[in-house]
């Protein structure tokens, strides 16, 4: 969530360090990885959740409301209905979240975790095998198989002929209806690595996830000359490369937790629950609080936006670009995380 803020909010888009911006088409920064690191946590959150085990309403419920949220950041604050986004990242956090929760559901049990894994494997093989299969064989109405293009790919077709009007590009949108079919066996992934630790010691668990962890990705990088790693199209070998960071990212940040607590370690990941336990609160400011000082003109006749003039005045003269730039997104996160922190102290989260 921390490394979210700090991407969305530079003071300065054309100004900012390259591991803090997504690659351009194919291949892969830093920040590539924030996304699905997010849903791979969602998959593993499912199998800890009493709501997943509680009655399938609570589980539509839930992904409804943050599908409403999406939808309502998307279209915030004009809410022009001919130009408002239907995808979003909400919107595919929602749809992964309720497909995966209702799988686990129908072919998991909690106490039969090896069953869970097996099958839960399988539909992660199908999903994208199935999705690799339909990007590289089947052609879009007018094109030709196996066009990875921004406006040429099938799923780009799928969208403009479903949701023409209503993308993050005119001719594409990065968070499209065909490309949330793996981003589901992304989320999977985290359910597996779930599963994983059901009656196994945690040493064990973690041995088991970061060897799993680094066949995913090794496997994803020799998938990535035929079909290539692409955030954008959220490619199969994308699934594999970063699920199998994510694995071993979590393998190692439970070996951190677990080995020598004391009172400094917990004080020290601190900031960090505190920002993880309010995450949708999180994103939604982030969201509003960037949106508004966009929007808002302190000269009018200049069309200078709030945040031009806070990051004019306050930034620019101070620092180098890039780090003005950073400067900026750092504050931003800073102060939100001064008020997450306080609603922290008071147990005070807002839950879907």
């Amino acid at each position: 969530m921390a490394a979210m803020v700090i991407v969305n909010n530079p003071g300065d888009w054309n100004t900012v360090y390259w591991p803090l911006l997504h690659a351009e088409w194919n291949g892969w920064t830093p920040t590539d990885l924030v996304f699905p690191f997010f849903l791979f946590a969602v998959g593993v959150s499912i199998t800890l959740s009493a709501a997943t085990a509680g009655h399938i309403s609570g589980i539509v419920r839930r992904g409804l409301t943050i599908l409403g949220v999406g939808l309502f950041l998307a279209g915030f604050p004009f809410f022009n209905l001919t130009t408002w986004r239907i995808p979003g990242v909400l919107q595919r956090i929602a749809v992964c979240y309720l497909c995966a929760a209702l799988l686990v559901r129908t072919l998991a049990r909690p106490d039969r975790p090896r069953i869970a894994i097996g099958r839960l494997s399988w539909v992660v093989t199908g999903l994208v095998v199935g999705y690799a299969v339909l990007m590289q064989l089947v052609p879009a109405t007018g094109g030709h198989a196996g066009d990875l293009t921004p406006a040429g790919n099938l799923g780009a077709w799928l969208d403009r002929a479903l949701m023409g009007g209503h993308l993050w590009r005119p001719d594409w949108d990065p968070e499209g209806l065909l490309s949330t079919m793996p981003a589901v066996a992304t989320t999977l992934m985290g359910v597996i690595a779930g599963y994983s630790r059901v009656n196994v010691p945690p040493a064990t668990w973690r041995r088991r996830l970061m060897a799993g962890g680094l066949v995913c990705t090794v496997i994803g990088l020799a998938w990535s000359p035929w079909f290539p790693i692409n955030k954008s199209l959220w490619t199969s070998s994308y699934v594999l490369f970063t699920g199998g960071l994510a694995a071993i990212l979590l393998a190692a940040c439970s070996q951190w937790a677990d080995e020598d607590p004391g009172e400094w370690k917990a004080r020290t990941s601190e900031p960090l629950v505190a920002l993880g336990r309010n995450a949708m609160l999180l994103f939604v400011l982030s969201g509003l609080v960037g949106r508004i000082i966009g929007v808002v003109h302190v000269d009018d006749a200049a069309q200078v936006s709030l945040k031009s003039w806070i990051y004019a005045t306050a930034y620019a003269p101070f620092a180098s670009p890039k780090n003005a730039s950073l400067l900026f997104a750092l504050t931003n996160l800073a102060l939100l995380y001064v008020l997450l922190a306080a609603l922290h102290t008071r147990r005070w989260y807002w839950k879907v």
